[in-house]
């Protein structure tokens, strides 16, 4: 059991030495799970600090922290500019011993004075702990003994909301710097540094990263999305970014079966390390279900196409396209032919059925959400012959049956209707595109169901609904529903299509090969890792996700990204390991310590751009683009509305963290920020110095 010594949380001052049967548990759990091999010390966070080692030197805790808090700093307000370096040197002159008189009570008054006027979050909570410290602890801060310097360790990780909300744990507010800069390759090279589907991302994320920006306490969140797009679509046409396969070359191959968006990232996070990768798909083309499943209205294809087969090709990387894993190949094949590692990123294609009265009957008419979108992907790219007339039912809730009623109206279906049993608030669907299925004349039907598809000459003819009503209130906070009796209703219809979900097919593996599945087929895979029962065999994306991906693109890059570095750990280490930062992350969800959506101040009123549409009676009639681009004055002016919310964590520990995270006690090392391959620093995982 970890206990708190002493130090101040929240504002509340703790102090326990003078009586330790007094000694309360930490008011957070889980420093164990984040130095599982060390022993952890203390605790630095924006919200006060937490001394769990009597023997930590306070004041070369701070001193690194506050370090730290300097070599991030943007440098646009005197404050944080100066300020931190200021507390920086104060602080190494008492850890050294060679402070002089007032010292303390400058780096106090200078703590406040930072936290009060600097500008962004950064600046307004990286002295707030100091502050507090130095009001209640002073005695503390003394020269640091050589016996602290052998056994104290900083490990830093700096993030902030937005980042920790996106599954990727892309640098949010870096690359909106680079926007507001002018630099928008440096901007694009903050996200390439994680997954190459910048562009393609900044049209279809679900913005988990929005929803959790502070500035939803204001006039609301920052078009981080928007901003995502104009950096790529900024970049990428003009090819400034070369790709290039790596000077560092290792001797070994890798198969990544599946071409979508999780085995795409894996195969060039690998390439760029110098591993060589074969992409197997059973598909002809590179985009998995965002090629097929995301209508070109989203997404266009020469953009996914661009930053998928076009990127793997120039790092090295081959395809091998119409050969689909079961039927073609198995992963014994791919085990005992060369392949040193196999990442299985298959997706999950099939779809789930509705379970109503004569749908085993496969009329003429009935389609599957998936089924019904890759018809339209192979009439709208390939030409094939496809049309749809009369009356649409579209049944779900999620982004899926969003594509397919909208798909519908492009395709010239006289009325779409969407059926949905919960209410219009309870739908998964990103909100803008149910706003944008009803500005486009879907007609919404919810708390209902269908329960039976009425059949006329092998022909759908029209759909039985029942309505629902809500209940009680679930875990996940939602409202059940349920049945109303002899509420059945009739709707005339000429299609229908069931976009309620899609499942793993139950042949793409066999029982012998060792590969673990849940009952629902899923592969059995560590969250952290990714390792699969079988050694040299890793899953991800829709395949080990399964449902509660809700088909988010974004989920599939993280798993891909993750993937790739447990790969590089198995082939060149001979093992994989779990990084500090990630225990960090969990160790902050689970804690909830980024929850808090409160403004210290608020900031002046910036209205949140609009991104240009296409006109409703103009989209309906094409699969066009309907999205556009915001103009550069537009993106300047969104990119100001960031408030650089950055949080520093810093844990202390006697022994260094592994992993490449953890800044070490000798004040002396030279600064070695990591740099990735297109100039943007990493924020959230590299050392102080």
């Amino acid at each position: 059991m970890i206990h708190c010594v002493y130090g101040v949380w929240d504002g509340t001052a703790i102090d326990a030495r003078r009586d330790p049967a007094r000694r309360q548990t930490s008011l957070l759990s889980g420093f164990d799970e984040v130095a599982p091999d060390t022993a952890a010390m203390a605790f630095i966070a924006d919200r006060g600090f937490l001394i769990l080692d009597e023997s930590t030197s306070l004041a070369f805790a701070f001193s690194d922290y506050l370090a730290r808090a300097a070599d991030e700093s943007c440098g646009r307000c005197t404050p944080c500019r100066v300020g931190t370096q200021r507390l920086r040197d104060l602080l190494k002159k008492v850890v050294d011993g060679v402070a002089a008189p007032g010292a303390l009570d400058e780096a106090r008054a200078l703590a406040w004075q930072i936290t009060q006027t600097a500008l962004c979050g950064m600046g307004q909570s990286c002295a707030r702990a100091l502050y507090e410290a130095l009001v209640h602890f002073p005695e503390e801060f003394g020269a640091m003994t050589p016996a602290q310097a052998v056994f104290q360790h900083s490990f830093i990780y700096v993030t902030a909301p937005c980042i920790e909300a996106c599954p990727s744990k892309i640098d949010v507010p870096k690359y909106i710097d680079g926007v507001k800069n002018g630099k928008f390759d440096f901007a694009l090279g903050v996200v390439l540094d994680n997954y190459p589907m910048a562009g393609s991302c900044g049209r279809v994320c679900v913005r988990f990263c929005e929803a959790a920006c502070r500035r939803n306490a204001a006039e609301g969140p920052v078009g981080i999305r928007m901003l995502k797009r104009y950096a790529a679509d900024e970049a990428f046409p003009r090819q400034r970014l070369k790709f290039a396969p790596s000077a560092e070359r290792h001797d070994k191959r890798v198969a990544v079966i599946g071409a979508g968006p999780a085995g795409i990232t894996c195969a060039y996070k690998l390439l760029r390390g110098g591993i060589q990768v074969d992409v197997f798909d059973a598909q002809w083309a590179s985009g998995g279900m965002a090629a097929l499943g995301i209508p070109s209205y989203r997404l266009p294809k020469d953009v996914l196409k661009a930053e998928s087969e076009d990127v793997i090709r120039q790092l090295g990387g081959h395809f091998l396209y119409g050969k689909a894993l079961g039927r073609d190949f198995s992963v014994d094949d791919l085990l005992g032919k060369g392949y040193d590692a196999v990442f299985l990123a298959y997706g999950a294609s099939k779809a789930s059925q509705l379970g109503v009265r004569n749908e085993e009957l496969v009329p003429q008419g009935y389609a599957s959400g998936i089924d019904f979108l890759f018809k339209v992907y192979r009439h709208v790219e390939g030409g094939e012959p496809f049309t749809l007339a009369g009356d649409v039912v579209v049944v779900g809730g999620g982004n899926v049956a969003m594509d397919c009623v909208r798909s519908a109206r492009r395709m010239g279906a006289k009325s779409v209707h969407l059926v949905y049993r919960r209410t219009i608030e309870d739908m998964p669907a990103d909100r803008e595109e149910v706003l944008a299925a009803q500005r486009e004349g879907v007609v919404f039907h919810c708390l209902s169901n269908p329960s039976e598809l009425v059949v006329k000459g092998n022909r759908v003819a029209g759909v039985r609904l029942v309505a629902m009503r809500q209940t009680e209130v679930d875990a996940r906070g939602r409202h059940g529903v349920e049945p109303i009796p002899d509420s059945e209703t009739f709707m005339a219809c000429d299609w229908v299509i069931a976009a309620i979900g899609q499942v793993v097919a139950n042949d793409v593996l066999r029982p012998e090969e060792g590969i673990e599945l849940d009952r629902w087929n899923w592969v059995m895979a560590d969250p952290d890792t990714l390792e699969t029962s079988r050694p040299g065999v890793f899953a991800g994306g829709d395949c080990v996700l399964g449902p509660q991906s809700s088909m988010t693109l974004v989920n599939a890059l993280d798993h891909g990204e993750r993937a790739a570095a447990s790969i590089r750990d198995y082939l060149l280490n001979g093992h994989t390991h779990v990084t500090a930062e990630r225990h960090m992350q969990k160790f902050l969800a689970n804690n909830h310590l980024l929850d808090d959506k409160r403004l210290e101040r608020m900031p002046l009123e910036k209205p949140r751009a609009h991104v240009p549409e296409l006109p409703v009676d103009e989209r309906v009639r094409n699969f066009a683009e309907v999205d556009g681009v915001i103009a550069k004055e537009t993106a300047y002016e969104e990119a100001s509305r960031c408030l650089r919310c950055y949080r520093m964590y810093s844990l202390v520990t006697v022994k260094s963290l592994q992993g490449g995270y953890t800044q070490g006690t000798r004040r002396d090392a030279p600064s070695a920020r990591a740099m990735n391959t297109f100039g943007a620093p990493r924020v959230a995982s590299t050392p102080m110095r």
